[in-house]
């Protein structure tokens, strides 16, 4: 059984590309890091907690951020990194909130380890802030239907990909991903909105997620 329904409004997927730059920032222990959390832009907390992902596309488990890279393998700090390691990024409605969390954490370290402000690491291996700044592109596909939704998705790059589920849901954010907001606001696909929401982008390859988005697509198409 097809679902026929026709939106009133298309979906238009889109890609994006990323230029990295610089901010000219770099702590070279915690109280550093932690000022310039408060201070650099958004886009930077963004940078930072998802280039990990970006890069490795086709690999999963669930990514590492920068923060707990650092804190681990160049402090050496084991229960920080831990503590930044456990943030759930799917818990944040948008960086803001991310921002607060990792605030949170670093502030609350230091209040209990107090003898760990006196750790600052050797000129080169200071933690860089930096940040993407997001070229966004369309892909000239729009779709109608869910058949139609369907056929895009086995088609788009994961770079498209990426973006609807991604940049849509934390970095300008709307708090769900674009495909979900899609389903339900004009296919009333309610269920199936929800279904995609449930899926964690972060502990599954962006083919991984493809695959499973198809699958509950075709499941409600024919189910």
């Amino acid at each position: 059984m097809g679902n026929r329904k026709k939106a009133q409004s298309s979906f238009l997927f889109y890609t994006k590309l990323d230029l990295v730059e610089a901010l000219g920032k770099k702590a070279k222990n915690l109280q550093e890091l932690l000022g310039f959390l408060k201070e650099v832009p958004s886009s930077s907390i963004y940078f930072h907690t998802h280039r990990y992902l970006r890069q490795h596309h086709f690999l999963s488990p669930e990514p590492p951020n920068d923060f707990a890279y650092w804190a681990r393998g160049i402090l050496g700090d084991k229960l920080l990194a831990e503590k930044l390691f456990s943030l759930d990024i799917l818990d944040f409605k948008n960086l803001e909130e991310l921002r607060s969390a990792l605030i949170e954490i670093i502030e609350g370290y230091l209040a209990t380890n107090p003898e760990s402000m006196k750790w600052s690491v050797l000129s080169g291996y200071e933690f860089h802030f930096a940040k993407s700044i997001t070229f966004v592109l369309p892909l000239g596909i729009e779709v109608w239907t869910l058949e139609e939704f369907l056929e895009a998705m086995k088609k788009i790059s994961i770079h498209s990909l990426y973006f609807h589920m991604f940049d849509s849901r934390l970095r300008l954010g709307r708090g769900e991903n674009d495909f979900s907001l899609w389903l339900k606001g004009e296919l009333e696909e309610y269920e199936l909105a929800v279904k995609i929401s449930n899926l964690d982008p972060y502990t599954n390859t962006m083919e991984g997620l493809r695959q499973k988005m198809c699958l509950l697509i075709v499941k409600k198409l024919h189910g």
